[in-house]
């Protein structure tokens, strides 16, 4: 009994210190969460807050930025139109020159020097329409011509597109502004059909050159591939989804987003013809053909009078 008296007075004092201890750690770690989801709060709340003040002066820098090129814009078109207003002075001189050349050879000498001169001006004001471009360019880089297609290629396949060219037909040289079109649609295409077929869609791209003309094809096989990135089997037509009314769909729809109405205008600059289409069940299909791009200069058929 003695004994037992004993053990308890002390066995109380010591289960007081470790429920003590053992609560004095619990405050202590339910104190340190604490203070480190109050710091992780406050290092959030600063990050948005800074986040928005970064954001808001992006928008400033951006509205003042198209602020800036909306009014360089007007500039270029104003003095576009002069251009090409002094352009149809020059060629109606030119005209009249070879025309007097027969009857008096001195007026034609005098003609001669008044287009030099409108030539000289002209060209001064074309300048500063390219020097005005290029101010909001953050460099003034060489344009793409048709041999940078090679280029691009590779910077496709990189980004996981699988491009395949055939060219048939004998090449001809053309004008820079026809190639940058070529390139430029080309770009579009392709960069559509990565877009929208994703990864391991395959492009085939195919140059068929004539006498005069030059017709651009790009085929992709994009829902083929979603359906190969599914695992299911692309031949299947309920695997891509593929139905009688597609092919309706697709012979009476033709696609009109802003790359295709891009594309159609650079191809009608130089007296081109595009057409797109989904191919129900595959991908999608763009075709351009320029019937006499060998001798198309991107002025037949354009009005060249102010008016």
């Amino acid at each position: 009994m003695l004994a037992m008296t004993t053990t308890g007075p002390i066995a109380d004092p010591m289960m007081l210190v470790i429920v003590l201890g053992a609560s004095t750690v619990l405050l202590l770690v339910i104190g340190i969460v604490l203070l480190v989801a109050w710091l992780r709060a406050r290092g959030r709340a600063r990050r948005t807050a800074f986040d928005r003040a970064a954001a808001e002066r992006q928008r400033i820098d951006l509205e003042l930025g198209l602020a800036e090129q909306t009014g360089r814009l007007r500039i270029i078109r104003e003095l576009h139109e002069v251009s090409v207003h002094a352009l149809s002075v020059i060629i109606s001189q030119a005209d009249g020159a070879r025309y007097a050349a027969t009857a008096d050879p001195s007026a034609a000498a005098r003609a001669a020097a008044v287009i030099a001169e409108s030539a000289r001006t002209t060209l001064g004001d074309l300048r500063r329409v390219m020097g005005l471009a290029r101010e909001g360019e953050a460099s003034a880089s060489p344009q793409p011509r048709l041999k940078s297609t090679r280029e691009l290629f590779a910077v496709m396949r990189d980004s996981g597109l699988e491009v395949e060219f055939d060219e048939s037909g004998d090449p001809f040289d053309l004008q820079q502004g026809a190639e940058l079109a070529i390139y430029r649609i080309l770009q579009e295409a392709l960069a559509n059909a990565l877009s929208y077929g994703g990864p391991g869609t395959v492009a085939r791209v195919t140059f068929t050159w004539g006498v005069e003309g030059l017709h651009v094809k790009v085929d992709d096989d994009g829902i083929r591939a979603s359906a190969r990135r599914d695992g299911l089997d692309p031949n299947d037509a309920s695997a891509v989804g593929y139905t009688i009314d597609d092919d309706l769909k697709a012979l009476t729809d033709e696609p009109s987003g802003r790359g295709i109405r891009e594309m159609r205008s650079r191809a009608e600059l130089y007296g081109g013809i595009l057409t797109a289409s989904t191919v129900p069940g595959v991908g999608f299909s763009l075709s351009v053909v320029f019937p006499a791009l060998r001798f198309h200069n991107g002025v037949h058929g354009v009005k060249l009078d102010r008016s």
